[in-house]
């Protein structure tokens, strides 16, 4: 039972060790009835582009072979609406400083059993409380797409790299020192580049998944 709602939580995970993913999964799906592990991926891009993102809660390893940084990748997680515990070989400071300040919402070490992981993931979801309570989740369109991007200008890549990051058009309008109305046209311009391009990005979370496949979350 999930909380007091009987409701499984929608969870994903990001590592790229095979081997290692598959061993988390099978372990999730055989001893935690109480989440649906609907999304394992090996690759950042592998995860934003499936029709199953954003879950509601992600487990991201530290350490990815790709170059888009820790910082990003749970920040645009977090602007999507899900809950991120991130899990490392390098269990020190720097690395758990780097990822609780980014949003994450817990940082074990990959040594912790599993047992313990999921029950850091029901205190993240607040299930041992019975505090959970459903969310409005609707799947992304899914799909073949053709990665064709869009020229944008400075000021638009700026307010779309802000924006995905989890700011409000208000915070992006102060954090470029513009009026809000400016901001709110870069990123109105921004979304009709990618329709043009048959890439939609109408909803938040479509852009935030435009903004991570094509870069601008470093």
């Amino acid at each position: 039972m999930t909380g007091t709602t009987g409701r499984r939580v929608r969870m994903a995970i990001l590592d790229d060790h095979e081997m290692l993913l598959d061993s988390m999964s099978s372990w999730i799906k055989a001893n935690a009835p109480d989440f649906d592990l609907t999304l394992s991926a090996l690759t950042w891009l592998q995860l934003v582009h499936s029709e199953n993102f954003p879950t509601e809660l992600a487990l991201i390893d530290f350490q990815l072979s790709e170059p888009i940084s820790i910082e990003a990748r749970v920040r645009t997680c977090r602007a999507a609406g899900a809950k991120v515990i991130v899990l490392s070989g390098l269990d020190d400071d720097e690395s758990r400083e780097r990822a609780l300040r980014a949003g994450a919402a817990a940082f074990l070490s990959k040594t912790v059993p599993m047992v313990e992981v999921m029950d850091v993931a029901r205190s993240v979801m607040g299930i041992a409380k019975g505090m959970y309570e459903p969310q409005d989740w609707r799947p992304l369109p899914g799909g073949a797409m053709v990665l064709t991007q869009p020229k944008l200008s400075s000021g638009e890549t700026t307010a779309l790299t802000l924006y995905a990051s989890g700011l409000s058009t208000i915070e992006v309008a102060q954090r470029m020192n513009v009026q809000y109305e400016t901001a709110k046209t870069y990123l109105r311009r921004v979304r009709e580049k990618y329709t043009r391009v048959d890439r939609p990005a109408s909803k938040k979370t479509d852009l935030i998944r435009r903004a991570a496949e094509d870069g601008y979350l470093q």
